[in-house]
C-alpha cells in the first residue's frame, strides 16, 4: 500500500487524494447545526499496482457510540489492507474487515452500528462491498447508470423491486429505517459482480446524507461530467440546500452529516499530466 487518506472533516472542503492511474475528490461534513459532531467517516486507499479502494461508514444516529462505530468500521479496513499480501485483489481483505468490525463493535460499543460500503477499483474493474444503506452509483458521462447498490432497508429494498418510486422514495416514512448494519449478529455482506469503468465514468460512494436528500436522477446529472472536484462541490451544495429547506412541505429530505466520494479512472494523456 503506497498512501492512505482519512477524512474527518467539519466543513465542505474537497479533499483530492487520487494517484496517476484514479482521481478520487472527498467531502466529509456534520450536519448543519451539529458542526462539532460527525458520525460519518471516510477512507481512501492507493496501491503501488494503481489501484484503489475507498470506503464510507455512516454511524446510526441516535444509537450509542455511532461515531465510533463508524471509525472502527474504517479503521479494521485500514488494518486489513495494510496486512495483506500482494494478490491483486483486495476482496479477501475488505470481507475480513467487514467481520472485524462487526465483532469489534459487539464488543466495544453494543447497541451501536454503522453502515459500511467499498469500493475497490483494480485496473478497469469496479467491484462494490456493501452492508446498510449507504451506497455506490457509477454513471457514463452520457448519464446511463452501469452500477448501483440497493440500500439495505425496507425502503431501498421496495424501490429495488420496483414498488417504490426512487423520487417517492425521499418522503417516504420509513426511509431511515434499517435492514442491516455492521455491529449485528445478523449483519451480511452484500457483494457486487465486478463492473467495468471507462475512463470517462464517474464511480459514487456515500452515505445517506446524499441519497435521503437528492433524488437519483439529479444525483447522475450531477456526476455525470466536469471536473470531478466541482462535480464534488456541487453534490454537497445541492445536499445542504435540500437540508436546510427539509422542514418545508413536501421537499422531503432530513438534516444529516454528508460524505462524498468520486472517483474517476484518468486517460493515458491525463496521466502523464498528473505526475
Amino acid at each position: 500500500m503506497t498512501g492512505r487518506h482519512f477524512v474527518d472533516h467539519r466543513d465542505d472542503g474537497v479533499v483530492e487524494c487520487g494517484n496517476e492511474a484514479v482521481e478520487v475528490c472527498v467531502v466529509c461534513a456534520p450536519s448543519p447545526g451539529h458542526p462539532d459532531r460527525n458520525e460519518d467517516a471516510a477512507g481512501v486507499w492507493h496501491f503501488a499496482d494503481d489501484s484503489v479502494v475507498c470506503a464510507v461508514a455512516d454511524g446510526m444516529g441516535g444509537t450509542p457510540a455511532g461515531q465510533l462505530a463508524a471509525r472502527l468500521a474504517i479503521e479494521h479496513l485500514d488494518a486489513s489492507l495494510r496486512a495483506m499480501t500482494r494478490e491483486p485483489s483486495r476482496r479477501s481483505p475488505i470481507l475480513d474487515a467487514f467481520e472485524n468490525a462487526n465483532e469489534a463493535i459487539l464488543e466495544r460499543a453494543p447497541g451501536s452500528g454503522t453502515t459500511l460500503v467499498v469500493a475497490e477499483v483494480v485496473g478497469s474493474a469496479v467491484r462494490v462491498y456493501n452492508v446498510g444503506d449507504s451506497g455506490a452509483l457509477m454513471v457514463g458521462q452520457r448519464g446511463r447508470v452501469k452500477l448501483e447498490t440497493t440500500h439495505h432497508s425496507p425502503v431501498g429494498y421496495g424501490v429495488a423491486a420496483g414498488l417504490i418510486d426512487s423520487e417517492k422514495a425521499l418522503h417516504h416514512e420509513d426511509r431511515h429505517f434499517l435492514s442491516n448494519h455492521v455491529g449485528s449478529r445478523e449483519m451480511h455482506i452484500e457483494i457486487g459482480s465486478p463492473r467495468q469503468q471507462a475512463p470517462r465514468d464517474t464511480l459514487l460512494v456515500a452515505s445517506d446524507g446524499l441519497f435521503d436528500n437528492v433524488g437519483p436522477a439529479r444525483v447522475v446529472e450531477l456526476v455525470r461530467r466536469g471536473r470531478l472536484a466541482e462535480c464534488t462541490r456541487r453534490l454537497a451544495a445541492e445536499s445542504f440546500d435540500r437540508m436546510g429547506r427539509a422542514a418545508e412541505r413536501g421537499a422531503g429530505g432530513k438534516p444529516d452529516d454528508l460524505t462524498v466520494v468520486l472517483a474517476r479512472r484518468r486517460s493515458a494523456g491525463r496521466r502523464r499530466a498528473a505526475r
